[in-house]
């Protein structure tokens, strides 16, 4: 038997990545000052959220969750915020296109401030000082001032949430998302890459649809769907006071929900089985994701669906493997079987990133394309094999012209890392590796 639930018995529990709050006191003022802010979305549009990953979880429709590893406090613009926006749309217009199922788009934005960490300090040159925990937290500059936790800088994260989910509002609401628009920065996208004519049979096929469509007289116009999309917003539920601060009861059905994102996760180094971070999420009816990687055991994935999703209700619960292209034919199968056998009812997506990070010659910590595209076409594979549906892709990316992950049709080195490597923690793809991705798993997609 479970505990009763309530918005701070996770306080009861041991709490993995957890910040060194240096005045507890003041801690405690900040996050009495969030509790009393408005929520940042609403418990509807999680709701909503949940119906339509149900449709995931029954094979009618994907499951896109991209965006940027960490959000940064220096890099607040529209532009940025756009053009994240720009590419997640491009790739779920490809990967829609290719399956004939709608794409559910969930942003890491908004909320993805705070880092788990390997380790709770970092040294250089015989200093030892506090790891950076993303800027929620303290500032990446290695001295002792931006090193040390800062409870102000949660105030900030929530002002940048809400001033990053009215931009992104605007923009699915306000004719960005037009079909049209997008599937022309497509077609800019197959003109301009090296390898775009391995695209362009998607892309053609697109134009087709959009010149039938025309000529049925359905244009945005008329058809509010070609001009607006639903886009949702998530982060690894990290930050516990945080994310307590900005729970709420909805007025409507009198359920718990975390109103600092439509969907929050549970990461590798925090879904400990009697952990804080599984404690407070079973009690908020937000959708709900859990990483799991190369240690995780059957067992366990089998108990955190017991207690994430008691009522097994289709939607709730996204079970995101993390195994890395070496590990994944021989870890995800029996934890597929022994979940589908339990008539358990999640989301099944692949995180391709996170399993193959590894340091280059050059001393970058990066990420390979092909690598990338190799776990993603194992994982479709596998499910395909199983007889079981293989409903997402969890990415991290950016709109802009990076380069922090190898290869790719510009077919990026190691010698060019150093150019535009601007990630505070992981690398992401840049926006032509993300367009390749998705144009090649919906190639896959198609085929299969």
């Amino acid at each position: 038997m479970l505990n009763q639930w309530s918005p701070s018995s996770w306080r009861q529990c041991p709490a993995e990545q957890q910040p060194d709050w240096p005045d507890e006191e003041q801690v405690n003022s900040v996050l009495d000052e969030i509790s009393g802010f408005p929520p940042l979305v609403f418990a509807g549009e999680a709701r909503t959220l949940k119906e339509q990953l149900a449709n995931v979880c029954n094979g009618e429709a994907l499951l896109l969750q991209a965006g940027d590893c960490a959000e940064s406090f220096d890099s607040l613009s529209a532009d940025a915020i756009r053009d994240n926006l720009k590419v997640i749309l491009q790739m779920a217009v490809a990967l829609t296109y290719s399956t004939g199922l709608p794409v559910v788009k969930v942003g890491r934005i908004a909320g993805q401030f705070a880092k788990p960490r390997s380790s709770p300090t970092e040294t250089q040159d015989d200093l030892e000082l506090p790891s950076f925990r993303g800027h929620i937290v303290n500032d990446p500059n290695f001295d002792a001032g931006s090193r040390e936790a800062n409870p102000r800088r949660l105030l900030q994260a929530y002002h940048q949430s809400s001033s990053t989910l009215n931009l992104l509002r605007a923009f699915t609401r306000g004719g960005f998302a037009n079909l049209a628009q997008v599937h022309s920065w497509n077609q800019e996208f197959v003109a301009n890459s090296p390898a775009g004519e391995h695209y362009r049979v998607i892309a053609d096929g697109i134009t087709d649809a959009l010149a039938f469509m025309k000529a049925c007289g359905v244009t945005s116009l008329n058809n509010s769907a070609l001009n607006e999309v639903d886009f949702y917003t998530s982060h690894e539920a990290l930050l516990l006071g945080y994310e307590e601060a900005l729970t709420r009861t909805d007025s409507t059905t009198g359920d718990w929900y975390d109103c600092s994102a439509h969907m929050l996760w549970i990461g590798e180094r925090t879904r400990q089985i009697d952990g804080a971070h599984i404690e407070f999420l079973r009690g908020v009816q937000n959708p709900l994701g859990c990483k799991i990687g190369p240690t995780v055991t059957p067992e366990e994935v089998l108990r955190i669906c017991e207690i994430l999703n008691p009522d097994s209700v289709p939607g709730r619960l996204t079970l995101i493997s993390r195994f890395g292209a070496d590990n994944i034919e021989s870890c995800l199968p029996p934890i597929v079987e022994a979940v589908t056998n339990a008539s358990h009812p999640v989301v099944w997506a692949c995180d391709p990133m996170h399993g193959n990070t590894f340091t280059s010659s050059n001393g970058h910590k990066t990420r390979d394309l092909d690598d990338i595209l190799s776990e993603l076409s194992r994982f479709f594979s596998i499910h395909q094999s199983l007889g079981t549906w293989a409903g997402g892709i969890h990415v991290e990316l950016t709109g802009g012209n990076v380069t922090e992950c190898l290869g790719g049709a510009d077919k990026l080195s190691d010698d060019d890392l150093h150019l535009r490597y601007e990630t505070m923690c992981d690398p992401r793809l840049n926006a032509s590796q993300s367009l390749e991705l998705a144009f090649l798993v919906a190639e896959q997609l198609r085929q299969g």
